[in-house]
C-alpha cells in the first residue's frame, strides 16, 4: 500500500521596509494571486488562514500572495516577542492542509476590478494608460513584491496617476519616498504625459 509523503513545510521571515510588517515565506504555493485581507470581515468571508491569524491579539492586517504571508502587527507589540509564535502558527496551519483562500474570493476580486475600471480614464488616454500599466507591471511590481507588498494601477486623469499600495507597502513610512522618488520618477521619464503619482488610501 502506497503512502503519500507530505511535503515538509519550511518557513522563514523577511524584513520589509515597513517596521510594523513582516513577511513569512513558505516553500509551498499558498495562493496563486494577491489576497489583501485588510479586515477581519473580509477574512471571515474569504480566507480561513487570515481569519485564524486575526484571532491572534497582535495581528492588525494580513496579506497573502504566492508563497508568502505578510502580517502587519499592532504597534504595542514587538516583533522579537511575537515573531516565533506567528511563524509556528503559520507553519502549523499550512502543514494541516486546511483551506487558505476560498474559491469565492476570485469572484469578489473580479467584481471589484469591474467597478474600479469605471471612470478609470478617458478613451483618448487608452494608449497612455497601457504604457503606464506596462511600466508598473514590468518594473515596479517585482521590486514591491520583494518587500512583501503590491501596487495596483487605479486611474489616470489630468496627468495624475493614482495607485493603490497593498501588503507591507500600505501605511509604510518609506512607501511615500518610494512612490515619489522611485515610481513617479520612472513614470515621468518613460511616459511624459505623467505629471504626478499619488497613492490612494486603502
Amino acid at each position: 500500500m502506497e503512502t503519500t509523503v507530505k511535503q515538509a513545510i519550511l518557513l522563514y521571515t523577511e524584513q520589509t521596509p515597513n517596521p510594523e510588517t513582516l513577511k513569512f515565506v513558505s516553500n509551498k504555493l499558498l495562493y496563486r494571486g494577491i489576497a489583501d485581507l485588510k479586515t477581519k470581515e473580509l477574512a471571515a468571508e474569504y480566507s480561513p488562514l487570515a481569519l485564524a491569524l486575526y484571532e491572534l491579539p497582535y495581528v492588525l492586517s494580513v496579506y497573502i500572495s504566492n508563497n508568502f504571508v505578510t502580517i502587519t502587527k499592532k504597534a504595542e507589540y514587538d516583533w522579537h516577542e511575537i515573531m516565533i509564535p506567528a511563524k509556528d502558527f503559520i507553519k502549523d496551519y499550512i502543514q494541516s492542509e486546511k483551506p487558505i483562500i476560498l474559491d469565492s474570493y476570485e469572484l469578489y476580486i473580479n467584481d471589484l476590478e469591474k467597478k474600479s475600471y469605471e471612470g478609470q480614464y478617458d478613451e483618448k488616454n487608452l494608449e497612455i494608460v497601457k504604457r503606464i500599466k506596462e511600466m508598473i507591471t514590468n518594473y515596479v511590481k517585482p521590486a514591491v513584491e520583494m518587500d512583501g507588498g503590491n501596487i495596483e494601477f487605479k486611474s489616470f486623469k489630468d496627468g495624475i496617476v493614482t495607485v493603490m499600495m497593498q501588503g507591507s507597502c500600505s501605511g509604510c513610512p518609506s512607501s511615500t519616498v518610494t512612490l515619489k522618488s522611485g515610481i513617479e520618477g520612472l513614470l515621468k521619464r518613460m511616459v511624459p504625459e505623467v505629471t504626478e503619482v499619488v497613492a490612494e488610501a486603502c
